[in-house]
């Protein structure tokens, strides 16, 4: 793939090994990979910036004499493609390129494959044939998704695509969590309290039906325990004493013994809630190759713990649970198997992480899951090591941050939580608002739908571009802006483009335009033509890091390039046929991009906003 800074570290690799053969000394030639080419902080000091002091210790001499006599010696190499002056400027190489060659071999690397449909830029097959299974969301049936799946969602997406655009090939994994305490808390309400309503006969979503029975099971429960309490029981005590937590106990013992009654209701309940999630997936672009149910895994690992007891690895406790000295990793005693011989969530865990790769032996699983299960990902992958699965060194947890809203925090089990559906409705509703005021319901095919996708946008992109590992706060009203760092406003970035070409006579001729790539050297044209270069490292660097921030960051940039471009260069009215054709081939080549990457960050393109 191309990039301008290639032939130039090679050109300055070359330099720097013909300085080493002039210094006394055993001599060993540079190599292209141990160039640092960094983009300079102000464009007035050139186009590339080679920093010289790695180079001191090796060639003995100060980095601003290693720059000077590099300088001197580029003078007399020619490397293809290394075109451009350099100048040596203090401890630095400062390179400016030939913008007229470097914007023509720019825009024919983001058009090839244009006449056949293909769009090949921003791939760096990095991930080739390299298999990553990604996990995420790992909903509860007990209750519709909330503003934290939908960080969760976003985030999982949005790394699956990046990672398949380097090349890899990505199987994205949902565990649905359908068995256990809080599943049988709404079962329980439901069984006592619905009288045999269902979503059909309240014109409820299904999943919200569900999830209002959670919320009537733990007021009740708050009821009786506050009334134990004025007893004189403690909290604790009140809720070891409450007839709702027994009976829910009680209702957990009969499912797990297979009773028909209970199985059957709870069939019921989870096809109602994982019916309604199933919509909110599809309403935001995000989807599934696999769905784990832990009803199916829950007994998973215990085999595997049996084998690590006979062993050694793992040791009998005198009350008869299996457990693991974790203190040499610096972590604590875990118990793996109860006194009775039942499994705990982690043995579920390694047991589900030790099938999935017999199934579909991975070479890497991602595990998008909130930060508050950090210690419990290190015991897993440390368990996985010491079980000798070579491929437990694989296991990487993507940790994310607490999602909230102005209000403040969001409990569940109080009914307080920020329900994705809602949040959607919500935004869709003031983006429907804005295009009325803006009298644009005309303009668009279908306005709701425009509002939804507007909505979509605002949504992911601010959910993205915040760094995973921080906390955020998500402000519905700021993200809807059209103007600054927010979805809305890349949006309007790519109708703006799409409007530009359609009013054209063609919007889509760039082999007509080729002729002029060399004119596109005025500075918010270079500038432009820089941006759309940067991308496939910015996809490189998404996936690296797992983080697509840095996909976000770059749409922001790139979207600025070209509102600066767009304001100082006349595109349809410019002085020549052949410069306008140019330009609108810039254009273009900047629609393409960005309605890729925004793909990447799962939001919509609009061609008409």
């Amino acid at each position: 793939m191309y990039d301008y800074r290639e032939p130039w570290k090679k050109k300055i690799a070359a330099a720097l090994s013909a300085l080493d053969r002039e210094t006394p000394g055993p001599t060993a030639p540079f190599q292209p990979w141990i160039i640092s080419a960094e983009t300079p902080p102000d464009p007035e000091m050139g186009d590339i910036g080679i920093p010289m002091f790695s180079f001191a210790k090796i060639l003995r001499k100060a980095p601003p004499q290693i720059a000077k006599d590099a300088a001197r010696l580029c003078a007399g190499l020619d490397v293809e493609g290394a075109h451009g002056t350099v100048e040596a400027v203090g401890p630095y190489l400062n390179i400016r390129l030939t913008r007229s060659v470097a914007a023509k071999e720019i825009l024919e690397e983001v058009f090839k494959g244009h006449e056949k449909g293909e769009f090949a830029f921003g791939r760096p097959q990095t991930l080739e044939n390299k298999k990553v299974m990604v996990e995420f969301s790992s909903p509860n049936t007990n209750k519709p998704l909330h503003l934290g799946h939908l960080r969760n969602d976003v985030l999982g997406e949005s790394i699956s695509r990046i990672l398949a655009a380097c090349g890899a090939e990505v199987r994205k994994v949902c565990i649905i969590n359908d068995r256990g305490i809080h599943i049988c808390k709404s079962m329980l309400a439901y069984s006592e309290h619905a009288q045999n309503k269902t979503p059909e006969s309240e014109g409820v979503k299904s999943d919200h039906f569900v999830g209002e029975w959670y919320v009537c099971f733990n007021n009740e429960l708050k009821k009786e325990t506050e009334e134990l309490q004025r007893s004189g029981l403690s909290k604790e005590e009140a809720e070891g004493r409450s007839s709702l937590m027994a009976r829910a106990q009680e209702l957990l013992r009969k499912w797990e013994a297979g009773d028909p009654e209970t199985v059957s209701l709870w069939k019921q309940m989870n096809s109602w809630a994982i019916n309604g999630m199933k919509e909110t997936y599809s309403r935001t672009g995000i989807s599934f190759d696999q769905y784990d149910f832990e009803s199916d895994t829950w007994r998973l690992g215990k085999d595997e713990v049996l084998k690590g007891l006979e062993r050694g690895i793992f040791y009998r406790q005198d009350d008869g649970a299996v457990a693991v000295d974790l203190s040499a990793e610096k972590l604590d005693k875990k118990i793996l198997l109860r006194s009775d011989g039942t499994s705990i969530y982690i043995t579920q865990d390694f047991g589900t992480a030790i099938n999935r790769h017999e199934r579909w032996p991975f070479d890497r699983l991602i595990y998008v899951v909130g930060s508050e299960q950090q210690y419990h990902f290190k015991v897993l992958f440390t368990l996985l090591d010491k079980l000798g699965f070579a491929w437990a060194k694989d296991l990487h947890h993507l940790s994310y941050g607490m999602v909230n809203l102005p209000e403040g925090k969001m409990k569940s089990r109080e009914g307080t939580v920020v329900d994705a559906d809602d949040l959607i409705d919500s935004l869709r509703d003031m983006a429907m608002e804005e295009i009325r005021e803006k009298e644009r319901e005309q303009e668009v095919d279908s306005p709701m739908e425009t509002a939804e996708k507007i909505a979509l946008g605002a949504l992911h992109y601010y959910l993205l571009q915040v760094s995973p590992a921080k906390d955020m706060l998500f402000d519905p009203k700021e993200s809807l802006s059209f103007t600054g760092n927010t979805g809305p406003y890349l949006q309007y970035m790519g109708a703006r483009i799409c409007s530009m070409l359609r009013k054209s006579d063609k919007p889509d001729a760039v082999p007509d335009a080729t002729a002029g790539f060399p004119l596109l050297v005025s500075d918010p044209e270079w500038e432009l033509l820089k941006a759309l270069a940067a991308y496939p490292d910015a996809v490189s660097a998404a996936a690296a890091g797992l983080d697509p921030s840095t996909l976000t960051a770059y749409l922001y940039d790139l979207s600025k390039a070209f509102s600066r471009f767009y304001h100082d260069c006349p595109i349809l009215n410019a002085e020549s046929n052949e410069l306008s054709g140019a330009r609108l081939a810039l254009s273009l080549a900047v629609m393409r991009v960005l309605k890729d990457a925004l793909h990447l960050a799962c939001i919509p393109f609009l061609e008409v906003m």
